[in-house]
């Protein structure tokens, strides 16, 4: 016991000491920031300056979290996750999402590694499958903005055909929708704005708004007013269209979750007994469980459980899950 309480107490006082440690470089960068945005001590520093003056205010944001920019940039994972952090609505660096990934590998595995009764090994293990935690909050954030922005495109859709009819311009009833629709709707539809306001091509603008919104229906969208704009024709029109085909489609989608509602209910729960059967265990007969945990036979039998488990979950997962 003396050993736990000395590896918990050395634990805590390594995080503490990289909390300020981190908290003060970060600060300095701060610093350095806001000099260079304000131009305070400029006639002092003029020749570091000139050295250094290619360097972007991004790069000293990210200077915080250096092991993980290197490995961002040694993988050249930058702009995937960059896409993948935008698609969320999160304003985080590439580096920031790594740099917590780490965190939870270390804060995990040494948890497993100190307080829970099991191998050495199984604890690196543990600590592996808690690394991808961060990547799952923001694969949940990115499907709940997708999900609010797929409810409210239509309506998007409609609000453009009539801005149209009523005789604004096209980029006109793009800025409108800022000031109409809540997010995630106004704020990709503003930057679209933005980009073709300043001199990007409204092709490319609306390109990326496809590919910011990795969705079926606004890519019709984009695809249709491409297509007006090479060939000509009633853009409202084929807008409204477009409306009544989303709008028809998710009719179609409710109705199908409401007939598959009760597979998804008999995957949940089969998936759920072998867990519950093992706490049960845990309680009644500990000794047996602990075989699992303990030998190296049981350690084989557990993992291979698991995967089983898990694979069984999946394809009764893609059974009653239907796209449409």
């Amino acid at each position: 016991m003396g050993f736990l309480s000395l590896a918990i107490v050395v634990w805590l006082a390594a995080m503490a000491a990289w909390y300020l440690i981190s908290k003060y470089f970060k600060s300095s960068d701060a610093d350095k920031i806001k000099q260079r945005l304000t131009g305070l001590g400029k006639a002092r520093k003029k020749t570091k300056q000139s050295k250094t003056g290619e360097q972007s205010i991004i790069n000293a944001q990210q200077s915080g979290n250096k092991f993980a920019q290197l490995l961002v940039e040694k993988y050249q994972m930058g702009p995937k996750i960059q896409l993948f952090l935008e698609q969320a609505g999160l304003r985080w660096s590439p580096a920031r999402l790594v740099h917590l990934c780490i965190m939870a590998f270390g804060a995990v595995f040494a948890f497993a590694w100190v307080i829970l009764p099991v191998p050495k090994a199984l604890a690196f293990v543990i600590g592996l499958a808690a690394a991808p935690t961060p990547f799952l909050y923001v694969w949940f954030q990115r499907r709940s903005r997708l999900r609010k922005f797929e409810a409210i495109f239509p309506e998007t859709l409609e609000f453009i055909s009539r801005s149209m009819r009523a005789g604004h311009a096209f980029s006109v009833s793009l800025e409108m929708i800022y000031r109409e629709f809540a997010e995630p709707v106004s704020g990709e539809f503003r930057r679209t704005f933005e980009e073709g306001n300043l001199g990007l091509p409204i092709e490319v603008a609306l390109q990326g708004l496809a590919k910011r919104v990795p969705s079926l229906d606004v890519h019709f969208f984009v695809s249709a007013v491409l297509l007006q704009k090479r060939t000509g024709g009633n853009l409202a029109e084929i807008l409204d269209k477009l409306a009544y085909v989303i709008r028809e489609r998710f009719k179609l989608r409710g109705r199908i979750r409401a007939v598959s509602a009760h597979g998804k209910m008999t995957a949940t729960t089969l998936s759920c007994i072998p867990i519950a059967v093992a706490v049960l265990m845990f309680y009644t007969n500990p000794t047996y469980v602990k075989f699992f945990f303990e030998d190296d036979v049981g350690n084989i039998m557990l993992a291979a459980g698991i995967g089983l488990q898990v694979i069984g979950y999946l394809i009764m997962k893609k059974i009653v899950n239907i796209e449409v």
